[in-house]
């Protein structure tokens, strides 16, 4: 396909040509049609001396050079070249215009066509920009989303953390208030049970006494005992005590006579130092 400058380069050479024919043609017809150019003449030179000056030495003078031959007259020009240049027709005056108004379109479809390539390589370049400002703009949105979204599972886990660890400090005080209600509860039932133990060996010691003339009513003493499992007394000692060594003495033998002592009630641990409190009154 021919591009528009290569029909451009045509005219134009073409143009060139046709300028150069007929400036021939014009100058050829210019130089026959001239004159020719007349014959050249000869100068002389003299001087202007005093005839008394010269006499005795006039001499014949010297002959004269032959005139030049004349130059050849230029033959006559041609009908063809008289007449100059061929006029162009109006057929070629027309296609001519035709091929300048033709190139001049061409011209004008090329403009156009480049207006219209960089009008829309400028669209594409702004929607390019477009799509890039917009995707960014996204981006940003989803990172900011995806953050907010870490922020409040973050928030979320920890407040699942602090009531969990708040169910779990609840759960171990009330385990803790629990056991301490049992602990309470034993202690308190085993006081119970080792108190009435103690109030049976006391009975069974008070029953095997022999009462000495000496003892006094209120009398109060404190016994230690030790025993071996299933009762047996091993040691006594006496206390405190309000009664004199008598008396002392007579209930450390009760003690003794009332060996085997009465077993530990059932959820009562079996001791083997016992500190009872005797008051036979």
């Amino acid at each position: 396909m021919q591009r528009p400058s290569d029909r451009w380069v045509s005219i134009a050479l073409s143009v060139l040509l046709h300028g150069a024919l007929v400036a021939a043609l014009v100058y050829g017809w210019l130089v026959f049609r001239s004159p020719p150019a007349p014959h050249p003449t000869l100068a002389i030179e003299a001087t202007v001396v005093d005839s008394r000056t010269v006499k005795g030495a006039l001499r014949p003078p010297p002959p004269e050079p032959p005139p030049p031959a004349a130059a050849p007259a230029p033959a006559p020009p041609t009908p063809e070249e008289a007449s100059g240049p061929p006029q162009p027709t109006p057929e070629e005056l027309a296609q001519r215009e035709e091929q300048r108004r033709q190139a001049a379109a061409a011209a004008a479809d090329e403009q156009r066509r480049a207006q219209e390539q960089a009008a829309q390589a400028e669209a594409q370049r702004k929607a390019e920009e477009q799509r890039k400002a917009e995707e960014q703009r996204q981006a940003q949105k989803r990172a900011e989303a995806e953050r907010k979204a870490r922020a409040a599972a973050e928030a979320q886990k920890r407040a699942d953390e602090q009531q969990l660890r708040a169910q779990d400090d609840n759960a171990r005080a009330d385990l803790q208030r629990s056991l301490a209600a049992e602990e309470h509860a034993d202690v308190a039932r085993s006081s119970a049970a080792v108190a009435n133990w103690e109030a049976l060996i006391a009975a069974k010691i008070t029953r095997a006494w022999l009462r000495p003339p000496s003892a006094r009513p209120g009398l109060e003493c404190t016994l230690n005992v030790t025993q071996v499992p299933g009762g047996v007394v091993t040691r006594v000692s006496i206390g405190q005590c309000n009664a004199d060594q008598a008396v002392r003495d007579s209930i450390e033998a009760a003690v003794y006579r009332a060996s085997p002592l009465p077993s530990p009630p059932a959820g009562v641990q079996f001791d083997p130092d016992l500190h009872i409190d005797f008051k036979p009154d």
